[in-house]
């Protein structure tokens, strides 16, 4: 039993326990090229929340990992199989009921932890924060935590050598043989503004990709996945620790 995670203990060991911050891990159930799991997001939310909570723990800090909600905004992959889309007018509401949960209870710190980049919660936080003024809402997306460019040679966008790598390290039972993989070759936008990152459009995922991954996974190892992992939850643990030692009433200098 950890003490930090929500779903494996019971309620003597949760009533008698005062948490400073809890932790919203949010995924997405997604096809991820030919070689790794629909649920690979929803496994490294629930896997880097987990350590960085335990890092945080073990340091004084009192955080509560909650259970990983599994579905994310995949609207662009609409004709993806069993690509799960979870709106984000329904995100917003699921987000609006556990906040409502934990401000009648008394903890005021949440932190989206959020693994999957269809996700975008500043709006909802920008809403929320006025329903609910004593909380302190924030979210932030691990995989950029850190510069790829330190770990691996090619950038990972969905289902490359990043992703790729962290799977074969935390699940490698459930990643395909490499040479199994689509190359993740992908097309880009027409129009340079878009391609220049000052205008945004949403992709349609299968007329960009082939395979459905974004990123060449083929130089993916699980000794770069251990390195990456450890450096990127030391780096979310940090960032656990600040958020659960930080006055809400003083948060600029």
């Amino acid at each position: 039993m950890r003490p930090y995670i929500l779903a494996e203990n019971n309620w003597k060991t949760i009533n008698e326990t005062g948490f400073e911050v809890a932790v919203l891990p949010w995924g997405a159930c997604e096809a991820h090229n030919y070689h790794l799991p629909y649920g690979t997001d929803i496994i490294e939310a629930d896997q880097v929340s987990a350590e960085a909570a335990r890092i945080a723990w073990e340091s004084g800090s009192r955080v509560i990992v909650l259970p990983t909600i599994p579905f994310g905004v995949n609207t662009g992959q609409f004709d993806v199989k069993l690509d799960i889309n979870m709106n984000p007018s329904t995100q917003f509401a699921v987000l609006r009921d556990i906040i409502t949960v934990l401000n009648r209870q008394g903890i005021f710190k949440l932190i989206i932890l959020n693994s999957h980049g269809g996700n975008d919660f500043k709006t909802m936080i920008r809403e929320l924060g006025l329903v609910f003024p004593d909380m302190f809402l924030c979210s932030c997306n691990w995989y950029q935590a850190l510069d790829q460019k330190e770990f691996f040679e090619n950038k990972d966008d969905h289902a490359g050598e990043m992703e790729t790598s962290v799977i074969m390290h935390l699940r490698p039972e459930l990643v395909a043989p490499l040479s199994t993989a689509g190359d993740g070759a992908a097309k880009k936008f027409r129009i340079s503004a878009m391609r220049e990152g000052w205008a945004w459009a949403e992709r349609k995922w299968l007329q960009v990709t082939k395979d459905t991954g974004v990123g060449d996974p083929r130089k993916a190892t699980p000794e770069k996945g251990a390195a990456y992992f450890k450096a990127v939850t030391e780096k979310v643990a940090g960032f656990f620790i600040e958020v659960a030692k930080a006055d809400r009433t003083d948060l600029y200098a």
